[in-house]
């Protein structure tokens, strides 16, 4: 498997990243986990603007599924177009999130997007075996487990510590996890990670690398985010950047 980052900002686009969008790769296969807002410009740099066989989308937040509106565009208007409908694997609900938001008077979207609601369990999207839990955010949200010739990579979604998090990241080679907060704050119950929690949960569930994501840079710090990630997990840590490449 490979992994592009497209974007990593946590919950709106920040002045070098868009937000949250995963590119997965493998057998010539294209998994997009998430397409949060400004990373359409980010898929066609690092990949190419028709380089999708198929998405997921954690939930419904405009920093992880806006562009999937605005690739409506694409697929259905390219001139070499339109393309066959795309599997949308996403939360109850998407249909009508993505056609509100691409136009007030949008019908469905059946010609551009198949879409397959998520529920807690595994299946396979393409050469991938795909396992995604419920995960502790105030909507219908899912971290994410892909596995493909015993190699795994694990995605947290957004989520405050649950249980859910920790079983879809046990033995994972790559754990991309979001840590929105800074410990010793006054932080919101039930929404985000700090670095000190997601280097917690690497280390309880035995990962080989953590891959810090989703952090809003203009409230929070990046250096304390890894210094409190890096005391807790004694594994390699580094933070994501658009463009940056892992093979897991």
């Amino acid at each position: 498997m490979r992994l592009t980052v497209l974007g990593c900002a946590g919950s709106f686009p920040g002045p070098e990243s868009p937000c949250s969008a995963y590119l997965v790769e493998a057998d010539g296969f294209r998994l997009l986990i998430d397409f949060g807002s400004g990373s359409l410009s980010s898929l066609q740099r690092y990949a190419g603007l028709n380089a999708v066989d198929a998405i997921v989308l954690s939930h419904l937040h405009c920093d992880h599924m806006m562009d999937a509106a605005l690739y409506v565009v694409v697929r259905r208007y390219a001139p070499d177009g339109p393309y066959p409908p795309l599997p949308v694997y996403a939360p109850a609900g998407a249909p009508e999130r993505l056609a509100g938001a691409y136009s007030a008077d949008e019908g469905p979207l059946d010609d551009v997007y198949t879409f397959y609601s998520l529920q807690s369990g595994s299946f396979p999207i393409g050469p991938f075996t795909v396992t995604v839990d419920r995960v502790n955010h105030p909507i219908e949200t899912y971290g994410v487990r892909l596995e493909h010739n015993g190699r795994v990579l694990a995605y947290s979604g957004d989520t405050a510590v649950c249980d859910a998090v920790l079983r879809l990241a046990q033995g994972a080679d790559l754990f991309l996890c979001e840590a929105s907060y800074l410990d010793g704050v006054d932080n919101p119950p039930g929404l985000h990670l700090t670095g000190r929690e997601a280097g917690e949960v690497a280390t309880k569930a035995g990962v080989g690398r953590l891959l810090l994501t989703h952090l809003v840079t203009a409230w929070g710090s990046e250096a304390e985010t890894l210094e409190a990630a890096v005391a807790a997990f004694q594994g390699p840590v580094e933070i994501a950047r658009p463009g940056a490449r892992f093979d897991v």
